[in-house]
């Protein structure tokens, strides 16, 4: 019985990390020198980590963009501001993925 109760809660666990690791909109990272020198961290932990230095980013351009704006006396265009912010975004995305040691797939 007890060996039941043990398996059964064993394979819960393998299945709540199982599900926990798939991501639908996580890209699929590649370690860069794999075997010589591996990542900083793993590759949900860096995405993690690296969507939250994006968002700061995006934010951070939609200020400057209002910024430079109000200094230089035109109107804001949204679109610009908006094609402006998610290049930053991107960017930025790719640049701490690059200083966590890994690159995207695909792209």
């Amino acid at each position: 019985m007890l060996r039941n109760t043990v398996q059964a809660f064993a394979l819960c666990a393998v299945m709540a990390t199982l599900a926990s690791c798939v991501d639908a909109n996580m890209p699929t990272l590649v370690p860069v020198a794999w075997p010589s020198d591996p990542p900083l961290n793993l590759p949900a932990v860096a995405h993690h980590i690296c969507t939250g230095d994006s968002n700061f980013m995006y934010r951070e351009s939609k200020k400057q963009y209002e910024l430079r704006a109000g200094m230089g006396r035109y109107p804001i265009d949204p679109a610009q501001q908006e094609a402006t912010a998610i290049a930053a975004a991107q960017r930025q995305y790719v640049t701490c993925l690059s200083s966590q040691g890994y690159r995207i797939y695909g792209r």
